[in-house]
């Protein structure tokens, strides 16, 4: 990781983090923060080929230029309502360089935010405690004080439960 280093007051210290910018994005009703280099293609959702006998997160496979990707739905997947596909809706490919051909559905697409202009919250526990999931990263504050969650899809391609969607 990188080195600490002198940053505004209320500002992340770490500069890998404060200067990156995130692909903001809202899955079910949560605001999420997604690296660009963890991000692929993002395309309107096209018709999704249902998988029998699966869980009721892993949505299907869709044909993306000619491979084959999952559709999961992060929102059921975390435990919360199943997201609904309308006009906004999107799926958000895995970059190629995490070797996992998956999408996630994602609600709608929020536009580029750079955490040097928000402020993380130190009172979100870290992905280790209270049994939050190693994919979710910490939390950040906007100017307006809207809170916006990091995922990390690099770890998300590693959780157990991820990868095994039969039922």
């Amino acid at each position: 990781m990188s080195a600490a280093v002198a940053a505004p007051a209320g500002v992340a210290a770490d500069a890998a983090t404060a200067n990156a910018a995130r692909l903001g994005v809202m899955i079910g009703e949560r605001r999420w923060l997604v690296d660009l280099a963890e991000a692929g293609e993002i395309v309107p959702v096209p018709g999704i080929v249902p998988v029998p006998l699966t869980r009721d997160w892993f949505r299907g496979v869709v044909n993306l230029r000619g491979a084959l990707h999952t559709v999961v739905d992060l929102a059921r997947f975390s435990g919360g309502t199943s997201t609904a596909i309308d006009k906004e809706a999107r799926l958000l490919a895995l970059a190629p360089r995490l070797q996992f051909n998956a999408t996630v559905l994602v609600s709608r697409m929020l536009g580029l935010r750079s955490t040097a202009s928000m402020t993380r919250d130190e009172r979100s526990p870290a992905a280790d405690e209270s049994g939050i999931p190693p994919w979710v990263g910490p939390t950040w504050l906007d100017e307006t004080g809207t809170a916006w969650q990091e995922l990390s899809l690099a770890r998300l391609v590693h959780d157990e439960r991820f990868q095994l969607v039969g039922r």
